[in-house]
């Protein structure tokens, strides 16, 4: 290491690179791709076999972190344990629940040194899924219209207003597409015993899933918008494979989106496309998307530019970016040791 460049130490959580993966993994590659500097990679997870713990080429060590259900004295407490250890200079969240407590730690963590990117609670809050409605209306973006229910008994006057079928939407995350009272039922209990109330009762839109990745300066700027289009989906409705699109339309949504609620760090759009043509939002996911590197391999590395950001230097918007890249996600056997599992396990830290 040459005198001039000094190690840059990164926290990122969302190691779960499984079937319905954590952005964490990704953000990760593309940080490695897109920093000049020396990097000290620090993993924070949740549970002890988020694959990305033991990926030792991308991690350079993993310390568990409380519940988000835990509070924010608690994080606070492991992150300044964490951080005298490691001396963090950049943290990124990647998990919708734990945001909350970032957002409302930030000037703490700002005050020891450790830099963030968030939206604020404000901006949090609006875009929420139980806000979405109200939201649209008032920056004049289509959203279908929604019902927030506490009981399954308001289940039928949400298919009386919009007819079937209807999508049911847990609180933070899973949607299902229900085409009876029977399904839609099941689905409520499902996603309340797994998320809570309230649930997000929504019109159903047909058309072509399209998702935006976008990254906003926080003034009102869009750093970089990359749509993309789903080629190959889970049966959790994942996107194991897919395709950057050229259309205008779609970069114009994000930058209005940008606009007008200064939105300040990464964020997903995801999008229903009608037959018409009409893009409906039909969900704002506060945090990149689990299929971020693609935005580095089409030309616009957002985690990079994120992290250039959080850290004082001015990034200028992206003009350009690579139409026809496409991403496939896989799988493979990653072999390592017991000790490791037992290290993680007993001691939160490996």
């Amino acid at each position: 290491m040459s005198a001039n460049q000094q190690l840059l130490t990164i926290a990122v959580t969302g190691l779960n690179a499984i079937d319905s993966p954590g952005p964490g993994v990704a953000v990760i590659r593309a940080l490695r791709d897109g920093l000049p500097k020396p990097l000290r990679i620090i993993g924070l997870s949740y549970e002890t076999l988020e694959p990305g713990i033991y990926l030792h080429d991308l991690v350079d060590k993993t310390y568990q972190i409380p519940y988000p259900a835990a509070g924010t004295e608690t994080l606070l407490k492991r992150i300044q344990h964490i951080h005298e250890k490691e001396n963090i200079q950049l943290l990124i969240p990647n998990f919708d629940a734990e945001l909350y407590n970032f957002i409302k730690l930030g000037p703490t963590l700002q005050s020891m040194g450790i830099a963030t990117f968030l939206p604020s609670l404000e901006q949090f809050d609006a875009r929420d899924k139980i806000n979405l409605y109200s939201f649209g209306k008032k920056y004049g973006l289509s959203v279908p219209m929604d019902k927030i229910i506490y009981s399954a008994d308001e289940l039928y006057q949400c298919a009386e207003a919009f007819g079937y079928p209807i999508v049911v939407k847990g609180k933070y995350y899973d949607a299902i597409v229900s085409y009876t009272l029977e399904q839609a039922q099941k689905a409520f209990y499902k996603l309340s015993a797994k998320w809570g109330t309230p649930i997000i009762v929504q019109q159903f839109i047909t058309g072509t899933e399209i998702n935006i990745a976008v990254l906003g300066d926080g003034k009102g700027n869009t750093i970089s918008s990359i749509p993309m289009r789903k080629l190959y989906i889970t049966d959790k409705g994942k996107a194991w494979a897919g395709i950057t699109l050229e259309d205008e339309t779609l970069i114009d949504l994000a930058k209005k989106f940008v606009s007008a609620t200064h939105w300040k760090g990464g964020c997903e759009l995801e999008i229903m496309r009608t037959v018409q043509g009409e893009p409906y939002i039909m969900e704002i996911n506060p945090r990149f998307p689990a299929w971020i590197y693609l935005t580095a391999g089409a030309g616009q590395n957002q985690p990079a530019s994120l992290a250039r950001m959080a850290l004082g230097e001015t990034v200028q918007p992206f003009i350009d970016y690579e139409v026809g890249k496409i991403f496939i996600r896989y799988a493979w056997d990653h072999i390592t040791d017991v000790k490791e599992f037992q290290q993680i396990s007993g001691f939160g830290e490996l």
